[in-house]
């Protein structure tokens, strides 16, 4: 059986050939999928995408025409498909569902640390031999409050990990959540969230609800100098009014690891290059502003978890191709 794997870089390559186990004739491409590159599936059983891969409904049409009756996503979100049309195609789409929540959720509190303690400032000062601590006075941990939004694994876990720091943890989920009560996390609605955080950190997945969650209207509702944190979905933030909010001081801190536009930017090396995207530049130029580029998830462990889930998701599909998959994601 042939299998494709798109947006597989080095480090991918090397964990999935341990698992492969070379059971399976493997191509491993660098490049993304996408109208350009999807030739090189023609005749492959099984594709293996990545976040930013491209999957609507042209692309999935001309797998389908190519022979691929399985999507093997090798990430939680799905947000880059277009589960209608693979449905009508009769095109299977699994994913991993959970590869390392404490990957994503210890890089979080990282964001938060560095930008409230300066981090980055102090390592490139100390460099130059620059000792002065003029701008960079942080705050205590201890006693703030933090908003999260998304009471899944992760969010559940940073939770927990700030409540060892002394803050008090709020959390909005559109439902129930019983082990964050267990937890001691009192769960709110989300304008309480917006209203009473010093520090709100976003953990949901993104669907057509939470598109642009963070918007000019909802910074509105937030106390002045809040910190925001994203290391769930780009799109949960509006851009524009990031930057508007940023100006006008009204957000503190800003602490990313993902991009609404981050297909055309992330995993690939753009230093001989001038960025086109403006908005992601202006971004770059405030002081309060730490960017990484999706590695929140990018621990050992979370690779090989992701790996070993896709050749079991593989495996699931080859013992009964008409069977519903564990990892199966449909459009219901």
């Amino acid at each position: 059986m042939k299998i494709v794997a798109y947006s597989a870089k080095p480090y991918d390559k090397q964990v999935l050939c341990r698992v492969f186990h070379h059971q399976w004739d493997t191509l491993y491409l660098e490049v993304p999928l996408d109208l350009d590159t999807i030739a090189y599936a023609n005749g492959a059983e099984v594709v293996s995408a990545f976040v930013n891969d491209r999957l609507d409904a042209k692309v999935l049409t001309l797998l389908a025409e190519g022979g691929t009756k399985l999507i093997a996503l090798r990430c939680a979100g799905f947000n880059n498909v277009d589960l209608e049309a693979a449905k009508k195609l009769g095109l299977k789409v699994v994913r991993v569902p959970a590869y390392s929540p404490y990957a994503v959720a210890e890089h979080t509190i990282a964001l938060m640390l560095g930008l409230n303690r300066k981090l980055y400032r102090a390592y490139n000062r100390v460099r130059e031999g620059n000792f002065s601590l003029n701008g960079m006075l942080g705050f205590d941990m201890h006693g703030k409050t933090v908003g999260i939004i998304g009471a899944g694994r992760i969010g559940r876990l940073v939770g927990k990990m700030l409540k060892s720091f002394g803050c008090e943890v709020l959390i909005y989920d559109p439902y129930t959540c019983e082990a964050c009560h267990d937890l001691g996390i009192k769960q709110v609605e989300l304008s309480e969230i917006f209203a009473e955080s010093d520090i709100i950190s976003l953990h949901c997945p993104l669907n057509k609800e939470t598109n642009h969650l963070i918007n000019a209207k909802s910074i509105s509702q937030m106390k002045n100098g809040v910190m925001l944190i994203n290391t769930g979905r780009g799109a949960l933030m509006d851009t524009t009014a990031l930057i508007e909010g940023l100006k006008n001081k009204k957000i503190g801190y800003l602490g990313m690891d993902v991009y609404e536009k981050e297909g055309a930017l992330f995993f690939e090396d753009h230093s001989c290059e001038i960025i086109q995207d403006d908005a992601f530049e202006r971004l770059l130029t405030f002081h309060n502003v730490l960017i990484t580029g999706h590695q929140a998830y990018f621990t050992q462990e979370a690779l090989t978890h992701i790996a070993e889930t896709t050749t079991a998701n593989i495996h699931e599909y080859l013992a009964n191709p008409e069977s519903c998959l564990e990892n199966e994601v449909t459009c219901e």
